[in-house]
C-alpha cells in the first residue's frame, strides 16, 4: 500500500514540474492544432464531396426530366380531371335503371358530400403530412430510395397522394427512376396550382376500390360506398370510412366481393378487416380518433354492412341496357361527326374513318359520365315482362339442326319466340317493349326492335287500302271481286285457308283479310303512285329494291321483312290523325357537367289526310268487331276503348302478328321461331289466337299500370269532311232502282271528296242465267230479269271469267241470288261452277 502511494505521489509532481516548465501547454497546442486542421480539412472535403454529389444528382435529376414539359395550370387540370365515369340508364321519369356497361364503373362526388372521417382516415393510411408538404417528403422518398437499394424485405413507399395522383392520370405505373423523378416534379408543381382541397377531391374520385356486389370494377369513393356498403360517401360510418380507406393498397385482395359479385368466404374477408384495424390505429395514433372509438370500430362487425350482391342492368334489363347504348352511340357519332364537319356520305367513302368514329363514340359511351335519360316506363316495362315470362300459350318448342363454324352439325332446341313494342301516337315515344323470351348473351337478338320478317297482312292498311283512299281509287264501301286470277308477272295470289269469297266491300275484305282484294287494290295504286313511297314516310326503311317491284308486297311478301317497331311505328301514323312520329327511346342525355348535349324533338310527317286516316281506322274497328281480330273481345278487361287493329301471317305460317291502335298508343306482338317455320301446329289455340291472347294479356297488364295512357275513354275523332252515303254494293257508285229492288243498297262512310256521283249500272234487265245451290253443287237455269250488265261486266274484266259463280258473295246470298248472268256469256256460265 506504501509503494502504490509512494508512485503516486511521485506522478502528480512530476505534472506539477512539467506544468512549471510549459511543457504541457505547448503540447496542447500542437495536438488542438492538428486536430482543427484534420477537422477542417474534412469539412472542407466533406462540403466539396456533397456539393459534387449533389451536383450529380441534381444533374442526374435533370437528366430525368429533360424531356417533361413545363404544364400550365390548365394543362394540368385537364390531365388530372380526365378521368372515365360511368354513364347511366334511366327509365322515363329520371328512375334508375343501371350503368352502362364499362371496364371500371366510377360515379364522381364533390369533396363536400364525402364523408370527414374518410378524409381523415385516407390522410392517417396514405400521406399523414398531406396537409403541411408541397406534394413530396423528402424522408420518404429517401427511405423508400434506401430500401430499394438495400432490397429491403419491407419497402414502405414513398408517395404522396398528391404523387399518387400524378401517377395515376399524367404518368403510367412504370417502376423506374425516370418516372419517379417526373412524378416528383409534377407533384411539386401540382401543389402550387391547386388546393389541398381539390388534389383530395380528385384523388378520391380517381382511386380504385376493388369490385362491388355486382361483381364489377369500380373506382372512386362514391361508387365505392354505394357498391360495397349502399350508403353516399357522406354516410359513412367510422368503420366503414377505414374498411374503405384501407382498400386501396390491395383492391383485389381486400375488397369483400368476387367476380360474380358474391360475398368471399369469412376467412377471405379477414385480411380486408385486418387492413381495416390497421387504418383505425393509424387514426388513434395521429389523434383523429379517441381509444374509446378505436376500441369500438375495432370491435363492429363491418361484414353485416356489406350488401347483398346486386344484378347489373345487364344482368335485370339486358333488353333495355343493350339496346340503350346501341341507339346512344349512334346519337353520340352523329354528335361528333357534327362538331368535326364529317358527313355520313364522308364515311360511306371511307370503312376507316367509319369505323374510328365508331370507336371513338363507343369509348365516349362508356366512359363519359353520361346520364341517359328513356322513354322506357319501368312499371309497364316490368309487368310485359311478366306476362311474356309467365305466358303459356306461345305453342310448342322444336329441335333444329345447325351448323358451326367448323361444319359439325348440333342440335338446337328452339322455343316460339316474341317481340312487342308499346308506341305513343303523337309522339312516337316508345313505352315499352319485349326483346323475347330471354335474353342470350351470346348473340344478343332483340326481337322487337332488330329481327326483321315478312308481316303478312298488317301491310294492307298501310300499303293498300289507305294509300288508295288517300288517291280516291276506293273508299270503305268499294266493290272488290275476290276470285282466281293471275297480275302481272304471273302472280297468282290465293286466301289462307282457301276458297274466295266474291264480290265484297274493301271494308270486309280488309276485316277478313282476304289477299287478291288487297292486290287488286295496289295494282291499282302503283300504275300512278309508288305506293311503297307511303312506307317510307312512315319509317319503314328496310326493304329491299326487289321488294318495291313485287306484287307479293301488296299482302307482306318481303326479301327479308321488317321489324316489329318498324311495323307499329308506321301504324301508330293512323293514331296520330295520319301523322306519322318516328319512334324513339333516348328521351335525353346530360354529360358529366349536367349540361343537355342532346333532346329528341318530335317531327311529325304528314302521310294521310285526317279523312283517310279516319276511314282506314274505321275500317281496322271491324277487324276487331267482325273480323280476324274478333277473338281480342273477349279476352280484353275493358272493352270500352277504341281499338282498330290489323292481324298478319306471313308464308306458310311461319310468323303471326297482331297491331293495333287507340288514340293514345300503338301496340303490336308477333310471334314465330327464330329459324323461320310454320306455327300452325296443332294446338288448343289456332296460331293467331295464341298471338292475340298474348297481345291482350299485355294491354291488360299494362292497363293496370297506366289505365289513361293505356286504355283511353275517349275514341278517335271523326274529322270534317266524312259523310255517310248509300251506294250499291254491285258497283259502288248511286244505288239504282234494279239494285234497290234486289236489296243491295248499303251505306258507309265515306270522304265527301270521293262521294260517288254516277248512278250504278252494274245491273239490267233480259234474259239470263240464274245460279241455284243445293247440296249438289251450284248450278245455272235459263229464265228472264234481273242479271249483270255485259257491259259493265266486261269493263271490269269479268266476261273472262271461267266460273261465273265466283261473283257471288257467301253472305247475303238469298239477295244476290236475284242477279242472274247474261244469258249471252252462257258458254262460261255452264262451266260447272262446283
Amino acid at each position: 500500500m506504501s509503494i502504490m502511494k509512494e508512485n503516486l505521489q511521485r506522478f502528480f509532481n512530476n505534472i506539477k514540474k512539467w506544468w512549471k516548465q510549459g511543457v504541457i501547454q505547448r503540447a496542447s497546442r500542437i495536438t488542438y492544432d492538428v486536430v482543427w486542421n484534420v477537422v477542417l480539412f474534412i469539412a472542407i472535403i466533406c462540403i466539396i464531396g456533397g456539393v459534387f454529389v449533389g451536383g450529380i444528382g441534381l444533374g442526374y435529376f435533370a437528366s430525368l426530366v429533360h424531356d417533361e414539359p413545363l404544364r400550365s395550370e390548365a394543362s394540368m387540370a385537364e390531365d388530372i380531371y380526365n378521368y372515365s365515369e360511368t354513364s347511366s340508364i334511366y327509365f322515363s321519369n329520371d328512375i334508375y335503371l343501371g350503368d352502362i356497361r364499362s371496364d371500371l364503373y366510377r360515379e364522381e362526388v364533390e369533396l363536400e358530400n364525402i364523408s370527414p372521417t374518410l378524409i381523415k382516415a385516407v390522410i392517417a393510411t396514405e400521406d399523414e403530412y398531406f396537409n403541411v408538404h408541397n406534394g413530396v417528403v423528402p424522408k420518404a422518398i429517401l427511405r423508400a430510395m434506401s430500401q430499394e437499394f438495400l432490397n429491403a424485405s419491407v419497402q414502405t413507399g414513398g408517395s404522396t397522394l398528391t404523387q399518387q395522383l400524378i401517377k395515376n392520370q399524367i404518368l403510367t405505373d412504370e417502376v423506374s427512376f425516370d418516372r419517379k423523378a417526373k412524378e416528383i416534379l409534377l407533384a411539386m408543381r401540382l401543389e402550387h396550382f391547386f388546393t389541398k382541397d381539390e388534389i383530395m377531391e380528385a384523388y378520391l374520385n380517381i382511386i380504385p376500390y376493388g369490385r362491388n356486389s355486382s361483381g364489377r370494377n369500380i373506382a372512386g369513393i362514391q361508387t365505392a360506398s354505394k357498391g360495397i356498403f349502399g350508403v353516399d360517401a357522406a354516410e359513412l360510418n367510422l368503420p366503414q370510412a377505414a374498411y374503405l380507406a384501407g382498400l386501396p393498397q390491395g383492391p383485389s385482395t381486400y375488397t369483400p366481393f368476387t367476380a360474380a359479385g358474391e360475398l368471399k368466404p369469412e376467412e377471405e374477408l379477414q385480411p380486408g378487416i385486418n387492413r381495416m384495424k390497421t387504418v383505425l390505429n393509424r387514426m388513434y395514433e395521429m389523434k383523429y380518433i379517441s381509444k374509446e372509438e378505436l376500441e369500438e370500430a375495432a370491435a363492429y362487425d363491418i361484414a353485416g354492412d356489406f350488401i347483398d350482391a346486386i344484378p347489373s342492368s345487364t344482368d335485370q334489363y339486358p333488353y333495355i341496357t343493350y339496346e340503350v347504348e346501341k341507339r346512344t352511340q349512334a346519337i353520340i357519332q352523329e354528335l361528333l361527326m357534327e362538331e368535326d364537319g364529317v358527313t355520313e356520305e364522308d364515311l360511306r367513302e371511307d370503312e376507316d374513318l367509319r369505323a374510328e368514329y365508331a370507336q371513338r363514340a363507343e369509348k365516349e359511351l362508356r366512359d363519359g359520365g353520361y346520364q341517359i335519360h328513356t322513354t322506357i316506363s319501368k312499371e309497364i316495362y316490368d309487368k310485359m315482362q311478366e306476362v311474356a315470362e309467365n305466358y303459356s300459350d306461345y305453342g310448342y318448342s322444336r329441335t333444329v339442326v345447325k351448323t358451326n363454324s367448323e361444319g359439325e352439325e348440333y342440335e338446337v332446341t328452339e322455343p316460339i319466340q316474341t317481340g312487342a313494342i308499346m308506341i305513343e301516337n303523337s309522339s312516337g315515344r316508345i313505352i315499352s317493349f319485349v326483346g323475347g323470351r330471354g335474353f342470350d348473351e351470346e348473340h344478343q337478338v332483340n326481337f322487337a326492335t332488330e329481327t326483321k320478317r315478312p308481316i303478312g297482312s298488317t301491310i294492307k292498311p298501310l300499303l293498300d287500302y289507305a294509300p288508295a283512299m288517300e288517291a280516291g281509287i276506293i273508299q270503305p264501301g268499294t266493290p272488290i271481286a275476290d276470285y282466281p286470277r293471275t297480275f302481272a308477272g304471273g302472280y297468282a295470289p290465293g286466301n289462307y285457308g282457301g276458297g274466295y269469297y266474291g264480290i265484297v266491300s274493301a271494308r270486309t275484305a280488309l276485316a277478313n283479310s282476304y289477299n287478291i282484294p288487297a292486290v287488286d287494290t295496289y295494282m291499282k295504286i302503283i300504275h300512278n303512285d309508288p305506293a311503297a313511297e307511303y312506307l317510307e314516310k312512315m319509317g319503314i326503311t328496310s326493304l329491299t329494291p326487289s321488294d318495291h317491284q313485287i306484287p307479293s308486297l301488296a299482302i307482306g311478301g318481303m326479301d327479308h321483312g321488317i321489324s316489329v317497331e318498324e311495323n307499329v311505328n308506321a301504324f301508330s301514323t293512323f293514331g296520330n290523325n295520319g301523322k306519322f312520329a318516328d319512334a324513339y327511346m333516348i328521351d335525353k342525355i346530360t354529360n358529366a357537367d349536367g349540361e343537355v348535349i342532346y333532346e329528341h324533338e318530335t317531327e311529325p310527317v304528314e302521310v294521310f289526310s285526317p279523312q283517310t286516316t279516319y276511314l282506314t281506322i274505321d275500317m281496322m274497328r271491324d277487324v276487331i268487331h267482325n273480323g280476324t281480330a274478333t277473338y281480342v273481345n273477349s279476352l280484353l278487361q275493358n272493352s270500352n276503348v277504341d281499338w282498330a287493329g290489323k292481324t298478319g301471317t306471313s308464308q306458310d305460317y311461319k310468323d303471326a302478328w297482331f297491331v293495333a291502335s287507340n288514340p293514345n298508343i300503338t301496340f303490336g306482338t308477333w310471334i314465330g321461331y327464330e329459324t323461320p317455320a310454320p306455327i300452325n301446329h296443332s294446338y288448343h289455340l289456332s296460331y293467331s289466337q295464341r298471338n292475340i291472347k298474348l297481345w291482350a294479356e299485355l294491354i291488360n297488364a299494362s292497363a293496370q299500370v297506366d289505365p289513361v295512357l293505356v286504355t283511353p275513354e275517349t275514341p278517335f275523332e271523326r274529322p270534317d269532311g266524312i259523310v255517310e252515303r248509300s251506294y250499291c254494293a254491285v258497283s259502288g257508285k248511286l244505288p239504282s232502282d234494279l239494285c234497290n229492288e234486289v236489296g243491295l243498297v248499303k251505306t258507309d262512310l265515306f270522304d265527301a271528296r270521293y262521294v260517288p256521283t254516277e248512278t250504278d249500272n252494274s245491273l239490267t234487265r233480259g234474259r239470263r242465267l240464274i245460279l241455284t245451290s243445293d247440296d249438289n253443287g251450284s248450278s245455272f237455269s235459263n229464265g228472264n230479269g234481273i242479271m249483270f250488265n255485259p257491259d259493265w261486266m266486261r269493263e271490269n274484266g269479268y266476261d273472262s271469267m271461267s266460273d261465273f259463280s265466283m261473283l257471288y258473295p257467301r253472305t247475303e246470298r238469298d239477295k244476290w241470288l236475284k242477279i242472274g248472268i247474261p244469258a249471252s256469256m252462257s258458254s262460261s256460265a255452264n262451266n260447272d261452277g262446283n
